[in-house]
Order: C-alpha cells, then sequence, then structure tokens
C-alpha cells in the first residue's frame, strides 16, 4: 500500500526532525571506543556529524560478566586507546580514565597519568561496588580534581529494585543502593549513574537516588521507554540529567525530542548540564 502523505495544513506536513535534532548543542556524557561490538572510531564521528554531537565523553573498560579482570597492565592498556583516539580527534573526544580499585596504588598513579594527559573524569565498571572502602581513595581524589565519577550500574534490576538472572552474574555490580550510600559519605563527591535506558527498573533507581543531588543520571542505552524522560525528570530535576549514547545514538537523541521538555530543558539535558560538570575543573566546551 502507498503511504499517506499528511495533509498540507497538519503539523506533521512542515516538521523537519533533522532541523530539531540540529538545533541543540550536544555533549554525550556516555560512550566508547575500541570495544569490538562498538563502531569504529570514523563511523561513530560521521554519525555524531549526522547528528550535532560536539564532544564524546569516551572510555574503553575491561568488560566481563564476572567483573573481575583489569590488573594494573590491562587498565593501562585501555586507558592508551582513548589517549590515542584524543590525540586523533582533540576536537571530538573527552577522555574518561578507567582503572580497578582493587589495586588502588596503581590506580591512584594511573588516574595522575590520565588526567596530565587531559582526561576529564573516570569511569569504572564492575570489579568493585562504588560504596565498598576500596574506592574511598579514590573518589577522594576526584573530589580534589573537581571530576566525575561515571559507574556502570547494573542493567539487571528487576521491577522494585530485585536483582533479577541476568543481575546476579555481576556481584560486584553496583545498585541504586550503592550509589546513595556512596553519596551520603561524599556529599562534595559527583556520581554519574549510568544509562537509565540501559535496561532494568529505571523508575526505582530515579526514586532510590532522588533525595541526592551528587547524584546525576545519564540517558544513554538502547531499552528507551516513553516516557523514560519525563519520568526522570519528575523525580530528579532537569539539572541532574545528562545526555549520553552508550552506542545508541540515534535512541539517545530521539527519546529526549521525544519527551515533553520545553525549549531550556532540552538544551540544558543536551548540553549545559554536562559542561557545567566540566566547568568546575576548568574543561568545559567554549
Amino acid at each position: 500500500m502507498d503511504e499517506i502523505p499528511p495533509k498540507a495544513n497538519s503539523p506533521s506536513a512542515s516538521y523537519n526532525i533533522m532541523k530539531e535534532v540540529m538545533t541543540y548543542r550536544k555533549i554525550s556524557a556516555h560512550e566508547h571506543v575500541g570495544i569490538s561490538k562498538w563502531i569504529p572510531i570514523e563511523e561513530q564521528i560521521d554519525i555524531a556529524d549526522r547528528l550535532g554531537i560536539e564532544k564524546q565523553v569516551i572510555s574503553f573498560p575491561i568488560v566481563t560478566g564476572s567483573g573481575k579482570m583489569g590488573t594494573p597492565e590491562e587498565f593501562r592498556d585501555c586507558n592508551n586507546v582513548v589517549l590515542k583516539a584524543m590525540k586523533q580527534n582533540p576536537d571530538r573526544y573527552l577522555g574518561s580514565c578507567f582503572v580497578n580499585p582493587v589495586y588502588g596504588k596503581e590506580s591512584l598513579e594511573e588516574i595522575k597519568r590520565c588526567m596530565d594527559q587531559g582526561m576529564i573524569g573516570l569511569k569504572v565498571y564492575n570489579q568493585v561496588k562504588l560504596n565498598d572502602p576500596l574506592f574511598y581513595p579514590i573518589i577522594e581524589k576526584f573530589i580534589d580534581l573537581n571530576m566525575i565519577i561515571l559507574m556502570h550500574a547494573v542493567c539487571g534490576i528487576g521491577f522494585g529494585g530485585h536483582r533479577t538472572k541476568y543481575g546476579n552474574r555481576q556481584p560486584e555490580a553496583s545498585i541504586p543502593e550503592d550509589f546513595v550510600d556512596a553519596a551520603k559519605r561524599y556529599p562534595e563527591a559527583m556520581f554519574q549513574y549510568a544509562h537509565t535506558g540501559g535496561g532494568g527498573d529505571w523508575e526505582y533507581a530515579c526514586k532510590a537516588i532522588q533525595d541526592f543531588p551528587n547524584i546525576y543520571v545519564d540517558t544513554s542505552g538502547s531499552n528507551n521507554c516513553g516516557n523514560m524522560i519525563d519520568y526522570a525528570l519528575k523525580y530528579l530535576g532537569e539539572e541532574r540529567l545528562f545526555f549520553g549514547t552508550d552506542g545508541s545514538y540515534y535512541q539517545g537523541v530521539g527519546t529526549i525530542l521525544a519527551s515533553n521538555l520545553n525549549e531550556a530543558q532540552k538544551k540544558k539535558i543536551f548540553f549545559e548540564n554536562f559542561n557545567n560538570i566540566l566547568r568546575k575543573a576548568g574543561n568545559h566546551v567554549n
């Protein structure tokens, strides 16, 4: 059947989605390079160009179901991949350092090495929970640096926060209560709860962290429910949400455009909120 064109006087007849996409400056606060399931750098930048994404915050974490990998040699190699991408594309990438807090001394040394070469934050995975005492020296370091810590949040949280079978394969992955515990201990620290669109009970997560203003949320992921952005806005407010992609570029942009946000709120989430975080350490985008 032939597609029926919109009526000439209907709103859809004059609506240009790409014009709206390109209206907003964008920083993706959650992205990766170097991982086989992610697209090559050249294609990644091409997609970003098509969607008006000026900067991408990238990391290269060791990704395993158990979360037990990540020796000093391995996390240095991971960070070298990010540093190379930053050097080759200085106008497009902002780097996040990856470490394993199990190796405390080596992690602090690697953080210094990465920050000295221009990285702007930390990305940690499932090696240690965010509220584990092994993390305390690292959190304290990032308080001194005025930089944010992006923690992978477990995708396998079922309704009401109950752990699912998938989540149980990642016993050291952080859940919302772990973020809350760390935020209480370190109210001056800045934590980024990863990918509300990454599966799991994002409604539960928003409710659990709502009273802790130093926990921010990125909207990345491929599981983007229709009301996710509006729901997060209701519980967290417009200044605690960051636009992110995590490999899902079109969903990441589309879920924000499809929300009920006003123009000022879209500008904040797409660009201004994360840029204000960068501003604290003098790394903001002009």
